[in-house]
């Protein structure tokens, strides 16, 4: 019995003090962004069961077990969500949920919960340590740096086709000239001239001025009404002319609009298509009406890229000064069957093992790959660690390893009786 204390306590010992390193590493990351504490578990060693037979008067069909000594059994990674720490960046992103941002080492690709990125010199989407962010390019930026479509999201590619998230410094949004211009109002019954206007763009990435003067006709051909239109466009000064086109428009009795022999004009080298209604949807010459005005027209005015955001779904979004914004890129999460099985590298960061299984990826009902979680902009994931925490375990471990100390020192003390009796 006096050997079996020996080895109780010294395995005692050891496993407490393997315990206390594992806390003591936890709490020297308490402030480490997106940091997984590690537990401990132990368990008993060479353990022998007792079997107390119920036939005895004092018998009992508990088993019991005695054992000599304990051991580490596993050291099983803490999953719970760390604190929300706001920043102001939105850059730094927090998953709220399940799931690992992926990014490119030397090696295979390293994963984490640290979402503190930011663009480098390069526009390349990187961790505070220099590593690219792994996440699927939207594929809408050309090689002279200029947007070729505006959208609205971007899918998460094929796991296998991650990729760094490299944006250019510098991206233009090119100009759409106009190509319609629908025009609403009424000009009234009334011998005078009605003018309306519209900005349309031109190819030039000029906004230029779309006028259009409707004149009655001298002589009139009940029923209804005809009017002379002339339209003309030319730049926002009136400097310069580019186009001038005439009609004629033709009311009926009502005021509805039947016809128009105006179509299109030319806007420094753009065909603008002018639409002015049928019927009471669009221009009409309604008597004892309000004249009014107003219009539609399509065409946007390019402009040149003022900033790069990132979104509560992990789409990275460019902001032009023409007001236009573009999802061109998106941060991939990726999940694994078992996230204990990871290796951790440092601090925040694992990489997958025979254990974790391969990274994957979440799919909708409709088989299309998915974030699988909730994104934060302007927030951090904070260590899950509370120092309260990390400071009653110290205490148990520390009360622990004293009392297999002193179990030590007994079986020292008996066995020195021991041998003195036999003197």
């Amino acid at each position: 019995m006096m050997t079996q204390a020996f080895y109780t306590g010294i395995t005692g010992i050891q496993t407490n003090a393997t315990g206390i390193d594992i806390i003591s590493d936890n709490l020297a990351n308490i402030d480490t962004v997106g940091f997984k504490g590690t537990g401990y578990e132990f368990s008993n060693m060479y353990q022998s069961m007792l079997n107390t037979p119920n036939e005895s008067p004092t018998g009992s069909s508990v088993n019991s077990g005695i054992g000599t000594g304990v051991r580490l059994q596993a050291t099983p990674l803490i999953k719970q969500t760390g604190t929300l720490i706001p920043t102001d960046r939105s850059t730094d992103l927090a998953i709220l949920g399940d799931g690992w941002f992926g990014m490119l080492g030397e090696g295979d690709p390293i994963y984490t919960r640290d979402g503190a990125f930011t663009f480098d010199s390069n526009t390349d989407l990187v961790s505070v340590d220099g590593l690219y962010v792994l996440g699927s390019m939207g594929g809408n930026i050309s090689d002279n740096n200029v947007l070729t479509q505006t959208l609205d999201d971007v899918p998460l590619g094929d796991i296998n086709s991650q990729e760094k998230l490299h944006f250019p410094k510098t991206l233009t949004y090119p100009p759409e000239a106009s190509s319609l211009a629908k025009f609403y109002g009424n000009i009234g019954t009334d011998d005078e001239t009605r003018t309306m206007g519209a900005s349309v763009v031109d190819p030039e990435n000029n906004k230029n001025h779309l006028q259009i003067q409707f004149t009655k006709v001298a002589t009139q051909t009940p029923p209804g009404s005809q009017w002379d239109v002339v339209a003309t466009t030319k730049s926002i000064d009136d400097t310069i002319i580019y186009d001038t086109q005439t009609g004629v428009v033709n009311f009926d009795s009502s005021g509805a609009l039947v016809s128009t022999t105006l179509s299109n004009i030319d806007n420094n080298g753009a065909l603008v298509n002018i639409d002015l209604g049928t019927g009471f949807n669009g221009v009409t010459a309604v008597s004892n009406t309000p004249i009014s005005s107003s219009n539609t027209a399509n065409g946007t005015i390019g402009g040149d890229l003022m900033g790069y955001d990132i979104n509560k779904n992990g789409v990275v979004i460019a902001t032009f000064t023409n007001g236009i914004q573009s999802s061109v890129g998106r941060i991939a999460v990726y999940h694994f069957q078992n996230d204990q099985g990871l290796d951790r590298l440092n601090g925040s960061r694992f990489q997958s093992t025979s254990n974790s299984g391969d990274a994957i990826f979440f799919q909708d009902a409709n088989g299309n790959n998915v974030i699988g979680s909730d994104i934060t902009n302007f927030n951090l994931e904070g260590s899950n660690i509370s120092m309260s925490y990390g400071l009653t375990e110290l205490i148990i471990l520390q009360r622990a390893y004293d009392a297999n100390s002193k179990s030590i020192t007994t079986a020292d003390e008996m066995m020195q009786k021991a041998l003195n009796m036999d003197a």
